[in-house]
């Protein structure tokens, strides 16, 4: 019996070094094949291109201005397209055009060279004017998503269907069925169950489900099917949903040595799809809408990087709405919508409920941090953040160090956010951050340092005044040292924090969540609500202009 054991163990043993072995030879190879194309990507850039670079820390960004696209995009080595550096930037004074209503309005002047945007009130040390022309740029297209929002709190249907196409489960239902091999050290599939929520968690209550960052496509979908607007005859519609899993299909991709070809493949044929159907002909796709569960930067593969797809930077694509969890802030078509929470309402007592219990939180807590080092990104604030947290002479911060603790645990996560009064909330892989929607469910404010992290992102539903739900502290003052972050937020008076919470708690949270497939909500409007309302708002109005 104990030998029989052994030789099992001696099995299992090889078989977990052998895939070890496999995991790391992808990780060599892929980092090898990233690096010999990044040096192609340079040569080519070099003779089409007129190019900068900038060095921060150990990485290197290469800013290059495409004749082909009449854009400046910025790579950063090992990664996808930085969005640290404004990325519609063209060389010799080139300009911008906003597209309002349709119509091509206004062109404003974009920087010539790159350079790092960080706030509203920075004082920049270089071409301070053109900086700030770019940023201007940006929060002119946040006002006008503003403008297309919807002033009724209920979409009325009459004359404004939405029809959903019937996609062929390549698209979608196909892509759900390879949760188990989507990537190789996770199963998806308790995730995507439950139409996308994932699986209940019983500790956490009523309502709170194991909900996957990237689970917004299916959950959107699921929502969309039921929306008592929807339609079946696409001549009494306003608004075509394609409900396209892109995300996934980039999701599967990303850590597989395939062709650039392969990851393209499914947005191809999506697109020769789409061109068959008479409603894409009819307005050239101004009236459809695509839901994609991963950031813009994913589906913007603009040279032969191996990072994502190209979807998003396709010709046919440029006329639909596409509602991200991360918009690219040069694209007035790219809209921002909150990352989904654990946090999924039936109910408008479910939302009250769970008002009345974090309003209520004992919050002993200063201040919290959760997260890793990241020390292989020298320009990241992140340990700097962390040492400030961690020092002894404070005691008011708390780090949960997502380095050797499972940071995904929704339990571990909320019951932070629920005992802290402010949470940082750095950057990560890129500006935005899932833990930003959950820090605010949990009425915990969060103190943001680049404001691509939410101010540029979300103008359906997070307001204008960004004083009112969090504390700004500008990541360039951190990483020269220059102000102590738990000291800042000791500095906020107790009747601005309870301010702050009651706002966060009583106005926001109710449209950060999405409620789960058969919601029923009368008094709120949930983030799902709120996107389908402003999209039949803007198509409405577009419909409007072309009869004008």
């Amino acid at each position: 019996m104990a030998a029989s054991i052994s030789r099992k163990r001696s099995k299992l043993t090889k078989k977990l070094e052998a895939k070890q072995s496999y995991f790391c030879f992808t990780v060599l190879y892929n980092f090898l094949s990233r690096i010999s194309l990044t040096l192609l990507i340079l040569i080519l850039i070099y003779i089409w291109s007129s190019f900068s670079t900038v060095i921060t820390g150990n990485i290197i960004h290469v800013c290059f201005a495409s004749r082909k696209l009449n854009s400046l995009y910025c790579l950063s080595a090992g990664t996808h397209p930085s969005i640290e550096i404004p990325t519609s930037i063209v060389k010799n004074s080139s300009s911008v055009t906003l597209q309002i209503d349709g119509n091509a309005t206004k062109q404003e002047k974009l920087p010539s060279t790159p350079y790092t945007v960080t706030g509203r009130d920075v004082n920049y040390n270089q071409r301070d004017e053109e900086v700030a022309n770019a940023v201007k740029v940006i929060e002119e297209q946040l006002q006008v998503h503003r403008s297309w929002r919807s002033e009724k709190d209920t979409a009325a249907c009459d004359g404004r269907g939405i029809y959903v196409y019937d996609l062929p489960s390549m698209f979608n239902k196909d892509l759900v069925g390879q949760c188990r091999d989507m990537v190789p050290w996770q199963d998806f599939c308790r995730y995507f169950s439950n139409e996308g929520l994932g699986e209940p968690i019983a500790k956490l209550g009523k309502g709170w489900y194991q909900t996957h960052q990237y689970s917004l496509e299916l959950i959107f979908h699921s929502r969309v099917l039921k929306h008592p607007c929807r339609v079946y005859d696409e001549n009494e519609a306003k608004l075509f949903y394609v409900p396209v899993y892109a995300g996934l299909d980039i999701l599967r991709w990303h850590f597989k040595n395939v062709s650039n070809d392969v990851k393209d493949s499914l947005a191809l044929e999506l697109v020769k799809w789409l061109e068959r159907q008479r409603p894409w002909r009819k307005n050239q796709g101004k009236d459809h809408v695509f839901v994609l569960g991963k950031i813009s930067w994913d589906f913007r593969r603009t040279s032969e990087s191996p990072w994502g797809s190209r979807l998003l930077e396709l010709d046919k694509m440029q006329n639909p709405m596409k509602l991200l969890i991360e918009r690219q802030p040069w694209h007035v078509n790219d809209i921002g919508i909150p990352h989904p929470t654990y946090f999924h309402p039936h109910s408008d007592n479910d939302i009250i409920a769970w008002q009345l219990k974090i309003i209520r939180s004992n919050r002993k807590n200063l201040v919290s941090f959760a997260g890793g080092a990241r020390p292989e990104a020298k320009d990241n604030i992140r340990s700097i953040l962390i040492d400030q947290c961690t020092s002894k002479s404070n005691g008011k911060c708390h780090f949960l160090n997502c380095s050797s603790t499972k940071c995904d645990e929704p339990e571990s996560i909320t019951q932070l956010f629920m005992e802290s009064e402010f949470c940082m909330q750095p950057p990560g892989d890129s500006p935005t951050r899932k833990s930003v929607f959950d820090s605010l469910i949990s009425g915990c404010i969060p103190v943001l340092f680049d404001p691509f992290t939410a101010y540029y992102q979300y103008p359906w539903h997070l307001p204008e005044d960004h004083d009112k739900y969090s504390v700004f502290v500008d990541k360039k003052e951190v990483k020269q040292m220059n102000v102590n972050v738990v000291e800042r937020v000791a500095n906020v008076s107790s009747r601005e924090r309870e301010n702050m919470r009651r706002f966060i708690v009583y106005e926001l949270l109710p449209g950060l969540v999405y409620g789960d497939h058969n919601a029923e909500l009368d008094k709120f409007q949930d983030a799902f609500g709120i996107a389908m309302n402003n999209l039949l708002e803007r198509v409405s109005r577009l419909d409007q202009a072309d009869k004008d």
